[in-house]
């Protein structure tokens, strides 16, 4: 067992040791344990690399995606896009599913957390491409999706879908009763 662990370890030192910073200008976000990464990769989706189970589009937009990163093929997990969110990784990469892209974004790499190869996707271009596209796509795509919900303030505040589970569980998902009393207590 010690000997499988230390294969293991002496396998993951090379990738552990890459520098993916150079040419990277990925804008900081102040999270623990980012890192600027700039890199080429494949978009796939986990459950396709994982356990072959391969839908053409990737899940159409309902599996999380992945990114393999081509100079050591390791799976790299976007988490969010370009925006004050954590949302729009998939709606950034779907359009690229099954192929090479280059990548530009923070990597957050510490197993002490427990984030392992974690991606903040904030500009994408395909294998050949010139110019970058912003990871911007999400927030868009979200109020084509939802015209009746449009106004000012951030875009949870006035999705219905969040409004419903709001309605239905209450603010701190222990339901509307819970709610007031938390409400009367400290506001």
């Amino acid at each position: 067992m010690i000997r499988l662990v230390l294969i293991a370890g002496l396998a993951a030192l090379p990738a552990a040791a890459q520098d993916f910073s150079e040419g990277s200008e990925a804008k900081p976000w102040n999270l623990y344990a980012e890192v600027p990464a700039r890199f080429m990769a494949t978009v796939s989706d986990p459950l396709c690399e994982l356990a072959g189970q391969c839908a053409p589009d990737c899940g159409g937009g309902d599996r999380q995606l992945v990114l393999v990163r081509a100079v050591d093929d390791v799976m790299v997990f976007p988490l969010k896009n370009n925006q004050p969110a954590f949302t729009g990784a998939v709606a950034e990469l779907a359009p690229f599913c099954g192929q090479a892209v280059e990548v530009d974004g923070l990597l957050i790499d510490d197993p002490e957390i427990g984030a392992t190869n974690v991606y903040l996707v904030q500009r994408i271009r395909p294998e050949g491409a010139e110019e970058w596209i912003t990871a911007n796509r999400w927030t868009k795509d979200w109020a084509e999706a939802h015209p009746d919900a449009a106004g000012s303030g951030p875009w949870f505040r006035r999705d219905p879908r969040v409004q419903g589970e709001i309605e239905a569980e209450g603010y701190l998902g222990l339901g509307p009763e819970v709610d007031a009393a938390f409400i009367a207590d400290w506001f």
